[in-house]
């Protein structure tokens, strides 16, 4: 599918995040299903934590812009206490329906222990509220530290390849005809104000 734009949102923070791997290698699914891929990295935006009372603060606008003109979206986080990161959660508040409602997104969460499900649930839960369509396959990565080589090259060709599927799926799916909205996103009424 030509034309079709993908960004990646990565939720860390750190230096060598096994997240910015992990998005790097799915936009490389991306590009060979015939997607152009970007890499969304918040160390550079200016995101303070959401006051609601202010519409916008920092580069939360040019954050908006790149996700709403996204034909779809890679949400990337690693587990923290059993759930997404506050990185996330935060440039996922300052978003709302203008940005994801009916937009195809695909999930990724990384761990240092077992398989992150609970995260990937949760970063479900939230997209779903939004009314996105949530790719059905999803990519866990448990055991990070031990995931990538120095290069940063996934040392388990089943786990790349499930990184690899994440990206093309994002370009086959990014048209998909949309359900009708679910029942979260009509209650959801916190993400359209």
């Amino acid at each position: 599918m030509p034309d079709v734009h993908v960004v990646a949102l990565c939720g860390s923070l750190r230096d060598r995040s096994y997240t910015r791997l992990a998005l790097e290698h799915a936009l490389r699914g991306v590009e060979a299903a015939g997607g152009t891929g970007e890499l969304v990295d918040l160390r550079e935006y200016d995101l303070p934590m959401l006051d609601a009372d202010h519409d916008e603060q920092g580069d939360s606008a040019a954050l908006k812009q790149v996700v709403r003109e996204a034909d779809a979206v890679l949400l990337g986080t690693p587990m923290y206490h059993g759930s997404y990161s506050g990185v996330l959660k935060n440039a996922l508040d300052y978003c709302g329906f203008d940005e994801f409602d009916g937009k195809t997104v695909g999930l990724l969460a990384v761990a240092g222990g077992s398989f992150p499900v609970t995260a990937l649930e949760h970063l479900r839960s939230v997209c779903r509220s939004l009314n996105a369509w949530v790719i059905p396959h999803q990519a866990a990565i448990p055991r990070a530290h031990s995931a990538f080589d120095d290069d940063g090259a996934f040392r388990d060709e089943g786990v790349e390849e499930r990184v690899l599927t994440l990206g093309r799926r994002a370009v086959g799916f990014a048209n998909i005809e949309q359900d009708p909205a679910t029942f979260e996103s009509a209650q959801n009424k916190g993400a359209k104000n």
